[in-house]
Parts: structure tokens; C-alpha cells; sequence
């Protein structure tokens, strides 16, 4: 069994991730989706609500497996960001042997469930998380067959510190990809990418999402890659791709572009930021020209670090001065 977790904002394209994914599943009847979906009532469509009425053609993925699909349902003007969303999203996994997650307009692959366990099981490393920037959907799928038309894949190696009224932190940048260098298994990489993973499903119940994460955006990968590292998980790029990404540029910028942002509500909870990312650097021990007295600890126990490796392993090991706020850069 597979468990996706989604969070969408206002996302027009959510449902249509979800037809792909049970679609071109093949095996569908496993798969399970927790959807928290961020809407205004009257002018966003829902998740869960299919293309056309069950009735004018009930062979639709939300009509045929919407018993598999569990919408929490929130007014997007309380939404706090990403974050926030992906935790109550993690409270909907009932323990299913995979999870997955990805962004609200993502396209699947054929048959992309039997190949992404497979690429995972290759590790032969139940601790391994596959993760990565996905590719744009523009030239990336046969619109016939549903197989990719892609043989080179993003790597998670890219990043650097950028800074502002939050705080110093790292941010992810742009990812080479090309051709795998290593063949029959996936490889692995450092960081963790909150656009696609897919794990054990242990993995969201060791390294559950923060709650106390207000108005973070940047931040949010590096804290669960880190976190994820101190508990004991390694992260991998997937030797194939198996869903691709409707960035807002191309044929899909004009619409994609219309997608509101969950900043649009920074005014209702100015100030909250901060704190937060205090807490968030805290936590991985990467901000330590702050005095520990000076961030929240409210269970610290349950969204803090695991107890296999230190932050300061990653650090040392990838090349990041805590201090300095610098990265060697030659990861890539």
C-alpha cells in the first residue's frame, strides 16, 4: 500500500494529480491520498471533485476509488503555509507500508507505483528516501502510452545560504540533471526535496512536520532532510523519474501564474515568521549566534532531532559552516 500526501492551495490542478496518480497506478486499489485542501469556498475548485459528474462517466479516479481519498477541507484564508499544511496532512497516514508526497500539480507516469518501489527496494536500505526537484511536464510524458520520455533525472546537490528578516538559512537552488552515472539502483545525494519523496512509511511518523512552523516557505526541506539525517534516513535521487512537474512557465504559465500563494494572508499573521524560523534553525543547531532561551521548545521531543547522527555530522561531511554561513559548493 502507498499513501500520498498532499497539500494544496487554491490549486485548480489538484484534482488532476489525483486522476494521474490512481489512472496510471498499476495498481490503484493500494493506493491511498490524504489531501489538505486550502480553498475559498464559491471560487476555488475541490480536490476531490471530479472533472464531471460520476454519473456522466463514473469511470473517473475520483469516482472510482474516492473512497480512497480523505480531504481535510480548510478556509485558505487560516492558512499559515506549506508547513502547517503538510502536518495536519501527515495526521491523515494510517499506516500504510509506503508513503509518498508531492506538490498539488504534478503528472504520473504509467505504471509509476510498481517503478518507484522497485527503484526503492534496489537501495536495499529500508532508511533510504527517494527525493527530488521534479523535471517540468513540457516534453516529458507520451500523451498515448503515459511512459516518460525522459533519461535524465535531477540530483539534490545545490544549495546556499540566502538571508532576510527571518534569519540566515540554506535554500536550495536550481539542479543539474542528466543521465545517471550509476545504473540499476538510485543515488545517493544530500538533501531532501518537499516537491517528491517517497519512503518507508515510517518515514513521516520519525520525521513528522513541525506545527509551530508559521509563514515558513524556505526552510521547510532543509529542516526535514536534516532532521531526517539525525534519525538515521539517507536520501536518494530516483534513477527514473516518475511524475513530472507543471511549472509556471511555458504552455502553463499563464494559468499557472493565476494560482494564488498562501503568503497572500502575511498581513493577518505578520510577525510570526520570525519566531519561527528561529525555532527551525534552532532546532538543527544552525543558528548558533542565538541563544537557545530565545526560541520556542514546545515539543521538542516529538519535531526535534533523532538521536543516530548529529547536525554537525551533515555539516561537516557536506561542506556547511554554521557559523560563517557559507557552503564549499562542490556537491555537484
Amino acid at each position: 500500500t502507498i499513501f500520498i500526501g498532499i497539500a494544496s492551495y487554491r490549486d485548480y490542478q489538484c484534482r488532476e494529480t489525483l486522476e494521474s496518480a490512481f489512472q496510471r497506478a498499476e495498481n490503484p486499489d493500494r493506493i491511498r491520498v490524504g489531501v489538505v485542501d486550502q480553498i475559498v469556498a464559491g471560487e476555488d475548485v475541490r480536490c476531490d471533485e471530479p472533472m464531471k459528474p460520476c454519473e456522466e462517466d463514473p469511470d473517473q479516479a475520483l469516482c472510482k476509488y474516492r473512497d480512497q481519498v480523505d480531504v481535510y477541507t480548510m478556509d485558505a484564508p487560516l492558512s499559515v503555509g506549506p508547513v502547517f499544511a503538510r502536518h495536519l496532512g501527515y495526521r491523515l497516514y494510517r499506516g500504510e507500508y509506503y508513503a509518498t508526497q508531492s506538490d498539488a500539480h504534478v503528472s504520473f507516469t504509467q505504471d509509476w507505483d510498481t517503478d518507484i518501489i522497485h527503484q526503492l527496494e534496489s537501495t536495499h536500505n529500508d532508511m533510504a528516501v527517494l527525493s527530488t526537484y521534479l523535471t517540468d511536464i513540457d516534453g516529458s510524458i507520451d500523451p498515448v502510452s503515459g511512459k516518460s520520455l525522459r533519461n535524465t533525472r535531477p540530483i539534490m546537490c545545490n544549495t546556499y545560504y540566502e538571508g532576510g528578516p527571518q534569519g540566515m538559512h540554506l535554500r536550495h537552488g536550481s539542479q543539474p540533471e542528466r543521465t545517471p552515472s550509476i545504473h540499476g539502483t538510485p543515488q545517493l545525494q544530500p538533501w531532501w526535496a518537499a516537491g517528491y519523496s517517497f519512503s518507508r512509511g515510517h518515514f513521516i511518523v520519525n520525521v513528522p512536520y513541525d506545527y509551530l512552523q508559521s509563514m515558513i516557505f524556505q526552510g521547510e526541506e532543509m529542516s526535514i532532510g536534516i532532521r531526517g539525517f539525525t534519525v538515521g534516513y539517507d536520501f536518494y535521487a530516483p534513477e527514473r523519474s516518475v511524475c513530472f512537474h507543471h511549472y509556471a512557465h511555458g504552455v502553463n504559465q499563464k494559468k499557472r501564474n493565476k494560482v494564488k500563494h498562501f503568503w497572500e494572508n502575511g498581513d493577518m499573521y505578520a510577525g510570526t515568521g520570525k519566531p519561527a524560523m528561529k525555532r527551525l534553525l534552532g532546532i538543527v543547531h544552525m543558528n548558533p549566534e542565538v541563544n537557545p532561551s530565545k526560541w520556542d521548545h514546545a515539543d521538542i521531543d516529538r519535531y526535534g532531532l533523532g538521536g543516530v547522527r548529529t547536525p554537525e555530522k551533515f555539516y561537516d561531511f557536506f561542506g556547511i559552516d554554521v557559523v560563517k554561513k557559507k557552503t564549499e559548493g562542490h556537491l555537484c
